[in-house]
């Protein structure tokens, strides 16, 4: 069994900061690829960042400059570092992960968190 344990999620004002993070546990063989996506509502499901195994990285325009993505290879955990916030960025936020889980390559979803941003 994988788990994905997500934290950081709040309420934060419109210039403030949050920091998310993605923990994987479970009988893990390799992580590969770690992101975030985020779901506002009414809207669908988009990426926010992804890190690969050997750290590079692509961001959403929307977020260039303000969100840094980082992972921490020892603690299969992966953080989202959200500076600048807007209200925009309201959503709920999914970390995803790409995992070999014994002998195969399973794609996993973390629970959301909400990241409500005031104006």
């Amino acid at each position: 069994q994988v788990q994905l344990v997500v934290s950081g999620g709040g309420l934060v004002q419109a210039g403030g900061s949050l920091r998310l993070s993605c923990a994987a546990s479970g009988r893990i063989f390799s992580i590969n690829s770690m992101g975030w996506y985020r779901q506002a509502p009414g809207k669908q499901r988009e990426l926010v960042a992804r890190i690969t195994s050997g750290g590079s990285t692509n961001y959403a325009d929307s977020v260039k400059g303000r969100f840094t993505i980082s992972r921490d290879n020892a603690k299969n955990t992966v953080y989202l570092q959200m500076n600048s916030l807007k209200p925009e960025d309201t959503a709920v936020y999914y970390c995803n992960v790409d995992m070999m889980v014994l002998t195969s390559w399973m794609n996993y979803w973390g629970k959301g968190t909400l990241v409500t941003v005031s104006s």
